[in-house]
C-alpha cells in the first residue's frame, strides 16, 4: 500500500509539473505569436495601383507593370520593412521608425551602418514608385496651362511647357545606368527645377526639395517593350502624365513652404 501511494503521489507531481511545464510553453508560443503579429501590423504593404496593369498600354506594356509593380516595387517594399523592424528594436534608433519613410530619409547619418543601405534603398525605392505610379494615368491628362499655377511655375523656370519637356527628356534620356528624373519644387529658391537621382535615392533625402513628378529609368521600368531605346520609353512617358495629380502636389509643396517662413 505504501509503494502504491507513494507511486500516486509521483504520478500527481509529474502530472502538475507537465501541466505547469505546458503552460509555459503556452505562454511561449503567446507571447512568440503576439511578437509576430505586432510586428507584421507594423509592416507597410504594398499599395495598389490606381488603374489596371493594361491602363497604360500601348505606351507602357501590362507585363511591364506587372512585374514592376508586384515584384520590384514588392521587393523594395520587404527590404525597407526590416530594416524598419530593426530600427524599432532597438531604443535609441526606435524613433527613426517613427519618423514616416520620407522623413527617415533625411536622417541616414543616425542610422547604423549595417541599416544604412537597406532604409536608403529600400525606402527610397518604396516611395519612388509609390509617386511614380500616382504620376500616371490611362491617357495621360490635360498638360498645365500658363494661366496656372504649375503652368507659370514651369514657363518662370523654363521658358515654356516645352522648354521644359525638352530638358526633362534630355535629364532622363542621360541618367547613367540605373536612376530617376524628376521635376522638384525648391523651397529655398520658391521655383521648380529637374534633377535626377542614381538608384532609388529619392528628391525628399534633401531637405528641401519636394518630388512633384518622377520618371522611373531603370530598365526594369521600360525594357520589355523599349529595350536598350531610352528616349522612346521617356517620350511615351507623357502620354500618360497625371497633370492634375502633379498640380496638386505643387500647390501643396507651395503651401508649405509658406508656412515654413
Amino acid at each position: 500500500l505504501s509503494n502504491q501511494t507513494a507511486n500516486q503521489t509521483g504520478m500527481r507531481v509529474s502530472l502538475e509539473v507537465c501541466s505547469r511545464f505546458s503552460t509555459i510553453i503556452c505562454l511561449i508560443v503567446v507571447i512568440a505569436q503576439s511578437s509576430t503579429s505586432e510586428v507584421l501590423a507594423q509592416n507597410l504593404e504594398l499599395p495598389k495601383l490606381p488603374y489596371d496593369y493594361d491602363a497604360l498600354e500601348p505606351h507602357i506594356d501590362e507585363q511591364t507593370m506587372q512585374i514592376h509593380h508586384m515584384k520590384h516595387h514588392m521587393a523594395y517594399l520587404n527590404t525597407l520593412n526590416g530594416a524598419l523592424t530593426a530600427l524599432r528594436a532597438d531604443e535609441s534608433t526606435k524613433h527613426i521608425a517613427k519618423m514616416g519613410v520620407d522623413k527617415a530619409l533625411q536622417h541616414l547619418e543616425e542610422v547604423p551602418e549595417a541599416l544604412r543601405g537597406p532604409l536608403r534603398n529600400g525606402g527610397g525605392g518604396f516611395v519612388n514608385h509609390v509617386l511614380f505610379w500616382n504620376s500616371m494615368t490611362a491617357n495621360g491628362t490635360k498638360a498645365p496651362e500658363s494661366s496656372e499655377p504649375l503652368g507659370q511655375a514651369l514657363d518662370a523656370a523654363f521658358g515654356s511647357f516645352m522648354a521644359f519637356k525638352d530638358a526633362f527628356h534630355d535629364k532622363a534620356t542621360k541618367v547613367f545606368g540605373s536612376g530617376w528624373a524628376w521635376l522638384v519644387y525648391d523651397h529655398a529658391s520658391a521655383a521648380v527645377a529637374v534633377v535626377t537621382t542614381p538608384n532609388q535615392d529619392s528628391p525628399t533625402m534633401q531637405k528641401g526639395l519636394t518630388p512633384l513628378l518622377g520618371l522611373d529609368c531603370w530598365e526594369h521600368a521600360y525594357y520589355l517593350k523599349y529595350q536598350n531605346r531610352r528616349p522612346d520609353y521617356v517620350t511615351a512617358f507623357w502620354e500618360v502624365v497625371n497633370w492634375e495629380e502633379v498640380a496638386k502636389r505643387y500647390q501643396a509643396a507651395v503651401a508649405t513652404a509658406k508656412s515654413e517662413l
